[in-house]
C-alpha cells in the first residue's frame, strides 16, 4: 500500500534515496519528509537500490554519482533497464558541479540533476515540471 506524501502532477510522489553515506541518507530524509516527500526508503549500494526499487515502486530515485566504489551513473542506466526502475524519474544528485557530469547526464535516462546543497521538495518538483 502506497503511503500519501508530496503531491505532483496528480499524484502523491514516494522516494527512494540511494547514497552510500548514512549521515546524508539520514540528513536527507529528515529534511524531504519535513517537506512533505515520503522517502519510502534509503538503499547505500547498487544492489540494495535495485531490490528497493523492485520492492517499494517509487515515483522518483535520487542517486548519487559517488556510490563508494559503485558509480551512481551505471546504476541509473541499470534502473532504466529494469521494468520497476523504467516506471521511475530518476534524478542524479552530488556535491560535485554539474558541470562536470552535464554531457553524461544529459545523453542518459535521468531526468537531470540536483546538487545535494539544493535538495528539497521545491527543487525535485522544478526538475520533474521540465
Amino acid at each position: 500500500m502506497r503511503t500519501r506524501g508530496y503531491f505532483w502532477d496528480g499524484e502523491y510522489v514516494r522516494c527512494l534515496i540511494v547514497d552510500d553515506s548514512p549521515d546524508f541518507l539520514a540528513a536527507a530524509r529528515r529534511l524531504l519528509e519535513r517537506e512533505g516527500v515520503t522517502v519510502a526508503g534509503v538503499a547505500s549500494d547498487s544492489a540494495g537500490a535495485l531490490r528497493s526499487v523492485e520492492d517499494l515502486r517509487p515515483e522518483v530515485v535520487l542517486v548519487d554519482i559517488d556510490l563508494g566504489g559503485e558509480s551512481g551513473l551505471e546504476l541509473v542506466s541499470k534502473l532504466d533497464r529494469t521494468p520497476a526502475g523504467g516506471e521511475s524519474r530518476i534524478i542524479v544528485i552530488s556535491t560535485h558541479a554539474e558541470e562536470d557530469y552535464h554531457d553524461v547526464i544529459e545523453a542518459g535516462p535521468a531526468a537531470g540533476f540536483l546538487s545535494k546543497s539544493s535538495l528539497s521538495a521545491r527543487a525535485i518538483h522544478q526538475l520533474l515540471e521540465r
